[in-house]
């Protein structure tokens, strides 16, 4: 109950802040406008979103299959693949890499599955600096913060909540642009890529039949990351597995497309192990760690295995009402939106995070908008089912929902009291849960059935 009142106070206090509505549909809008751009790409834009769909579906149908094949193919270049259970155990193992390389700085591309481990935290309470090496995640990190979107870190920001981050962080101008801002970035990113001992990135797609991690980001932070660090870790779901090296063709648009309106983004990158004999840059030495985390316990729902599929666009939580008022930090999980709302409680606990299934109108734009065809409103629906039947839910329920059936078995029972007798119960018992900001209904003197009696004159 603790975790779902929290997120009930910081959604009410972020949905009445009209600042920070005013920033976050600006922002929204504006991907709005290119992603209507990006589907023009597309002369059947369904067509693809069924192929994209059905290749996740039967990967998530075998993935046992194609993650063996996967190391196999990744260990025949030379690279090393850790299983994790969790990210204690990820965090265990990464740490005795960076402590065997005696790792003084890490530099670190975008990545959610980096957030969910709480990646910067732990290795600096190991002594070892980590540094966000995109723009809006290093952004977010200087106000220490999470990341607000799970494509746009900084999505609630103005460029002039940016401009004061960066003054009162590091005593630039008050009133510097956006683009004095990206320059005196690059210059000291650049010259933590030189001096760090190791490299992290993220992975949107694990390429089964190649043994590879291909990466697709905009700024080349990640590049950067890779090529210059003589260790790379890249931390990867489980669930980012396709099949073969030529199904990238369809779902790097359809990412790109969902994710920011691009045809596709400015670089990506296939990574299939350590610098080879006769390559230039690269690492010395990668490790791909393969994090389950949950994701096996969501697995084994028959229906809500299907959310395995996300490739993390964003585009859910850009459709999302919920989204658009309550922002990303309300829900209090690494994942926000639709998506986060399905997959969270299997990932940080049932107990504490179910709620967030509870936290959607139900409309369907997410799964309308969703590039793999994931039915998000349904398997909120189910969430809520399965977490009711499970025995998930606040025994005050039970007497609840036990003494309403009884009442409406029987007209006799429901007329019992009067209107006086059931306005006092709502005032008293239910006014909390109706909300503060809605007006309790309130029981006519008469039901229509005794109206009907009393004009018809039956008994």
């Amino acid at each position: 109950m603790e975790q779902q009142d929290t997120f009930l106070d910081d959604a009410e206090r972020k949905t009445f802040d009209a600042e920070h509505h005013r920033k976050l549909l600006f922002n929204i809008a504006q991907y709005d406008k290119k992603v209507v751009d990006g589907k023009k790409q597309y002369s059947n834009l369904g067509l693809a979103k069924t192929r994209a769909a059905a290749l996740k579906h039967k990967v998530i149908e075998n993935l046992e299959r194609y993650l063996t094949d996967f190391e196999s193919a990744f260990k025949k270049r030379g690279g090393q693949v850790i299983w994790a259970q969790d990210a204690e155990e990820a965090m265990a193992e990464i740490n005795r890499i960076l402590k065997k390389a005696n790792a003084k700085t890490v530099v670190k591309a975008k990545s959610m599955t980096t957030e969910e481990i709480h990646f910067n935290d732990a290795v600096e309470k190991e002594g070892i600096e980590s540094i966000e090496t995109d723009l809006g995640e290093y952004i977010v990190q200087l106000r220490k913060e999470p990341p607000y979107h799970i494509v746009t870190p900084a999505m609630h920001l103005s460029k002039e909540d940016v401009a004061k981050t960066f003054n009162e962080t590091q005593g630039t101008p008050i009133d510097w642009t956006p683009q004095d801002i990206v320059a005196h970035v690059r210059k000291l990113l650049r010259e933590k890529y030189t001096k760090a001992e190791a490299g992290v990135t993220g992975g949107n797609f694990l390429i089964a039949d190649i043994g590879a991690v291909a990466v697709t980001e905009n700024e080349g932070n990640a590049l950067n990351s890779v090529a210059h660090p003589k260790i790379n870790i890249a931390i990867v779901g489980i669930e980012k597995i396709i099949p073969t090296l030529m199904d990238l063709d369809l779902f790097w648009p359809l990412l790109a497309t969902h994710g920011t309106g691009q045809n596709l983004t400015v670089y990506n990158n296939i990574l299939t192990g350590p610098r080879q004999s006769g390559e230039t840059d690269g690492p010395e030495e990668m490790y791909v760690v393969l994090l389950d985390n949950g994701r096996t316990e969501l697995l084994a729902q028959t229906e809500q295995r299907r959310a395995l599929s996300c490739i993390r666009c964003g585009a859910c939580l850009n459709g999302c009402p919920i989204y658009k008022n309550i922002g990303g930090h309300a829900y209090g999980t690494t994942y926000s939106g639709p998506i986060g709302s399905v997959i969270s409680p299997f990932f940080n606990g049932i107990d504490e995070f179910k709620h967030l299934s509870f936290a959607s109108s139900l409309c369907g734009k997410c799964t309308e908008v969703c590039p793999v065809k994931i039915d998000l409103h349904h398997l909120l629906l189910l969430n809520r089912k399965d977490f009711v039947e499970e025995g998930h839910k606040a025994k005050s329920e039970d007497i609840i929902w036990y003494a309403w059936k009884k009442a409406m078995m029987k007209r006799k029972t429901m007329e019992r009291g009067g209107a006086k007798t059931k306005n006092f119960m709502l005032r008293h018992f239910f006014k909390k849960t109706w909300g503060a900001r809605r007006e309790l209904p309130v029981v006519a003197k008469e039901s229509f059935n005794e109206i009907w009696k009393e004009r018809t004159g039956l008994k």
